[in-house]
């Protein structure tokens, strides 16, 4: 149980290393000045589904819940 313990371990921080790169590489949500002038419906504002930021969202949210799970099952005592 203690290797399992281990790799699981490691596992939890690869997938920290990895959230707080995917969340440094993401864009900001601010429209910024952009919104002023009404330039916010560019062709990459229009097609967000299919970008790279799109992307780069759903790899979050899937390591974060990966994280969260990975956080309750190494708290568990007997484990």
């Amino acid at each position: 149980m203690e290797i399992l313990r281990i790799i699981l371990t490691v596992l939890f921080i690869l997938d920290c290393a990895a959230l707080v790169v995917l969340v440094l590489m993401q864009e900001g949500k601010s429209a910024g000045l952009g919104a002023i002038s009404g330039s916010s419906d560019t062709y990459w504002g229009k097609n967000k589904g299919r970008s790279k930021e799109a992307k780069l969202v759903l790899i979050t949210k899937v390591l974060a819940i990966l994280f969260i799970v990975l956080a309750a099952v190494l708290n568990i005592k007997r484990f």
